[in-house]
């Protein structure tokens, strides 16, 4: 869908930047890094900005993860290099992980775009536009997000062999970054106000066996968990195999690390297991989740399952449906299959018709929304302390510490209700529940 600009405002003596982010929370990150590396550089940067000017260098963060996305990403490109052609801004310039991806063929097929940068080339995307990478910046970053909220980036790249996933592709090995380095990025957003960090990664749980030897993510979350001013801790993409449970001992210890893990576990058959290269099993990941809810028996667990890979049977996914009925995840996304070029599974054949893939990612998400709705029953007469996120007409939106932004369900408070603020926690007794959302009163 294009976007409806303003007026374009005529041109001033120096160049402004607009970043533009598309893909997932790690390219929002990414963003982020960047647009803080260019205010300190005294750059001019805005995000997303409709009122474009005839100077502003558009800087595009792509995501070349599935179709859809490598659509998006194509078409935004497009439309800002005809912005470009018609003198409306003064350059574009494409990086993110379509750009790394596809640098060659997106060179030959939209040539009118200025430079083209991978996910690694940020030294050199800031020589692009006349400014200098500035080591003393490191863990500075201006939020894109509600400063009360931040996506922190523990590592980057990944060292799993999943035969569908093209991340190793665009992103390289698994780099863990120090925790000395991560306490000061995290002490320097609670300075400026962020309250929650969402630690995000390709995988989380093989964080520090690149730089200490071993996996290190629970020693992390409880030096996160000293900094002040940090009252949520979430983790977001753990993955199953070789699962390090002494996290879940640091998420009983620290009060602000929160009952939540989204852990993506794709699918049960074994059949499919062994073809994705996930190295476990049905009964494995069977085994480990009923060890997660024993040793964390209030968590949410959140997972996402993918649907119509090669070579699914029937069969194959009624084990998965069933396993989802008897399982009742708290939270759960599922995706059609995209045949990835590069991948492992890009060699098999795409044998699931577009509309079988689409049918059974629905009566997956048929079931799981019965099973969303019990769940929010139980919650009803219950408090639990909550988020702002944002105003939405004569509500408050806000989320418990079992709810990630975007993804997972929402809590709505008439604003008469209370007089709380954007980025506040409040006391919510709920006393209606639908699917996904949640209806409560501020208790005072």
């Amino acid at each position: 869908m294009r976007t409806k600009y303003a007026k374009v405002t005529p041109p001033v003596s120096k160049p402004r930047v607009n970043v533009v982010t598309l893909g997932c929370s790690k390219n929002i990150h990414d963003s982020e890094v960047l647009m803080g590396q260019l205010k300190g550089n005294q750059i001019e940067v805005v995000h997303e900005s409709t009122n474009i000017q005839a100077n502003d260098i558009v800087v595009i963060n792509t995501c070349g993860f599935i179709d859809n996305a490598k659509q998006e990403s194509i078409d935004t490109i497009l439309q800002y290099s005809e912005l470009k052609d018609q003198g409306k801004i003064n350059k574009v310039i494409v990086t993110g992980c379509l750009s790394e991806r596809y640098k060659p063929e997106l060179q030959s097929e939209i040539p009118n775009v200025d430079a083209y940068f991978g996910t690694n080339d940020l030294p050199d995307l800031l020589s692009s536009i006349g400014a200098d990478y500035r080591h003393e910046l490191l863990g500075e970053r201006l939020l894109t997000t509600p400063s009360h909220f931040s996506y922190f980036k523990i590592a980057e790249g990944c060292n799993r062999p999943c035969s569908f996933c093209a991340i190793p592709i665009m992103r390289g090995k698994h780099v863990s970054k120090s925790i000395d380095d991560l306490v000061k990025e995290a002490k320097f957003l609670a300075s400026n106000g962020t309250k929650e960090l969402i630690l995000i990664a390709q995988d989380l749980t093989y964080y520090g066996l690149d730089i200490y030897g071993k996996r290190n993510l629970s020693d992390l979350m409880r030096q996160l968990s000293d900094v002040d001013g940090i009252e949520w801790i979430r983790l977001q993409y753990a993955y199953p195999s070789g699962f390090p449970m002494d996290i879940l001992d640091a998420m009983n210890e620290r009060s602000n690390i929160c009952n939540y893990l989204d852990m993506p576990l794709q699918h049960i058959s074994d059949k499919m297991l062994s073809s994705m290269r996930r190295g476990t099993s049905k009964q494995k990941q069977i085994d480990l989740v009923d060890k997660i809810r024993d040793k964390v028996p209030n968590i949410a667990l959140r997972t996402t399952l993918i649907c119509g890979y090669p070579g699914e049977t029937e069969q194959d996914f009624q084990e998965m449906l069933e396993w989802v009925e008897e399982t009742r995840f708290d939270r759960l996304g599922c995706f059609t299959y995209s045949h990835e070029e590069k991948t492992h599974a890009h060699t098999l054949m795409d044998d699931i018709p577009e509309e079988v893939k689409q049918q059974r990612v629905e009566a997956i998400m048929d079931v799981q929304q019965g099973i969303s709705y019990d769940i929010n029953q139980e919650k009803i007469g219950k408090t639990f302390k909550v988020l702002i996120d944002k105003v939405d007409g004569d509500y408050f939106v806000g989320r418990t510490e079992y709810d990630s932004p975007e993804v997972d369900n929402e809590v709505l408070i008439e604003t008469k209700e209370t007089y709380a603020r954007i980025g506040d926690f409040v006391q919510v007794n709920i006393h209606r529940a639908e699917d996904f959302d949640l209806y409560g009163t501020v208790v005072r």
